[in-house]
């Protein structure tokens, strides 16, 4: 049923797939699919704020979260399951959504917190790739 499943991570917040990654697992074995593990690495947000930063900031920062990213699925995903990572820079739920059109996911798996008043005022990430995914998405709440 399942080919292509992304795995969205925040390396930094073990909150955010700590009963998303168990969940994708047994998607991935029970389908056979691959598992494409993406973490997200914020960008600048305004070009202004890039000035206060050396010129490699960013690209250090994406090398650095690709290291995390391996360690991670070394360390938490099977060896018998193919897995792709996947480091993007920029907005999470823009970037998540990008990366499932790039990969074709037929599932999206994400770990989410119980929404706090301010979430149901501008949502959440979960929230905007639920509403604007092309594909199924699963949310595994903590």
């Amino acid at each position: 049923m399942y080919k292509n499943i992304l795995l969205a991570v925040d390396l930094a917040h073990d909150g955010s797939w700590i009963r998303s990654v168990p969940t994708a697992v047994e998607y991935a074995k029970a389908f056979g699919a691959t598992l494409h593990v993406a973490t997200i690495v914020p960008d600048f947000g305004m070009s202004i704020v890039a000035t206060h930063f050396p010129a490699d900031f960013e690209k250090k920062a994406l090398e650095e979260s690709s290291r995390q990213l391996h360690a991670f699925t070394k360390k938490h995903i099977p060896s018998d399951i193919k897995v792709q990572h996947i480091v993007g820079c920029g907005t999470a739920y823009e970037e998540i959504l990008r990366i499932s059109e790039e990969t074709k996911c037929d599932l999206i798996v994400l770990g989410a917190h119980r929404p706090e008043m301010k979430d149901y005022l501008i949502g959440t990430n979960s929230a905007r790739i639920v509403r604007h995914a092309n594909c199924s998405v699963l949310v595994v709440r903590d």
